[in-house]
């Protein structure tokens, strides 16, 4: 896999003061497996039943698009745990903290993270966590990571290289938005309910991660694979 290799999906437009089921047109069935369609209507369904989840998406929308930034996911357990949940006929759980991912190199500093949290905890008081990926390679010791799909590339286990965005269509001030779905390993190994270390990374950091978070005791189904 290239660094720069991800699976990008655009669902439907949405307007923001409503939330219709997205009809996928003749174009992008076309474009995507039977599965691969019925997964991503599926993953928008769920959204949609999950108003909390959906008010983030919003309100990140908001506060990037203000920023000037346009490379940015809420990404991790925020799209894995509602999958999973949803798989396992459970309700989801209350977000624990909100990951959000963004990729500027012109000022990779945690202070400009400090500052977007606060704003999206002035707009609604959820758990963010904001990380500018243009400096989070120093953490791992790994090149620079050029965006924040190739960051995501770099995590411990596949399952949680996902992310999603609401992207404005036409212009700033469009009221209508696309959902994006950024998923580096594609979305089967999720609904397949696999559990899979990354190749890029040391298997024992996967292995302390799957004991730590306790995703087999909470998701009976999930089965660790290579």
């Amino acid at each position: 896999m290239t660094r720069r290799n991800q699976t990008l999906f655009n669902l439907p437009l949405f307007n923001q003061h409503q939330f219709n089921p997205p009809q996928l047109n003749q174009v992008a069935i076309d474009q995507l497996q039977q599965g691969q369609a019925k997964r991503l209507s599926l993953l928008w369904q769920w959204l949609q039943q999950d108003e909390t989840r959906l008010a983030a998406l919003m309100v990140c929308q908001k506060v990037m698009q203000q920023q000037g930034i346009t490379d940015w996911l809420i990404s991790a357990g925020f799209i894995r745990n509602l999958i999973w949940d949803n798989l396992h006929c459970m309700t989801s759980k209350s977000l624990n903290d909100i990951d959000v991912i963004y990729w500027r190199d012109n000022n990779p500093s945690s202070a400009e993270d400090q500052a977007i949290e606060a704003l999206l905890v002035k707009q609604i008081g959820l758990p963010w966590s904001v990380k500018n990926q243009a400096r989070m390679h120093l953490n791992n010791g790994d090149v620079p990571y050029t965006s924040c799909a190739d960051a995501m590339s770099f995590w411990p286990e596949k399952q949680t290289a996902i992310g999603v965005k609401l992207a404005s269509i036409d212009d700033l001030t469009s009221a209508e938005f696309q959902l994006q779905v950024t998923s580096v390993f594609g979305l089967s190994c999720l609904f397949d309910l696999s559990l899979s270390p990354n190749p890029k990374r040391d298997k024992a950091i996967f292995n302390h991660r799957v004991s730590q978070k306790g995703w087999l005791m909470q998701y009976a189904k999930l089965l660790v694979t290579e």
